[in-house]
């Protein structure tokens, strides 16, 4: 449809200096795992991009702003204890 570009932040950190309480920006997981839902082939690596997130969450300490990234850590820590 043309679109090429979509502006996101990983693990939704940051936030707008034009409003303020802003609560951050939509997480980068959110919007490749929306994309991969719909068939859209982002060439990026989720499982990587959620490694960055909790990379620089834990750096900042703050949690995820990512639902993505929540849920599927969720997942992963429930099946490793099978």
């Amino acid at each position: 449809m043309g679109i090429s570009t979509v502006d996101s932040s990983v693990a939704g950190l940051g936030g707008c200096p034009y409003a303020k309480g802003a609560s951050g920006n939509v997480a980068t997981e959110d919007v490749v795992y929306m994309l991969n839902g719909l068939g859209v082939k982002t060439n990026v690596d989720i499982e990587k991009l959620m490694s960055a997130g909790d990379f620089i969450g834990k750096h900042l300490g703050r949690p995820s702003g990512s639902k993505t990234a929540i849920a599927l850590s969720r997942v992963t820590a429930d099946s490793s204890k099978i």
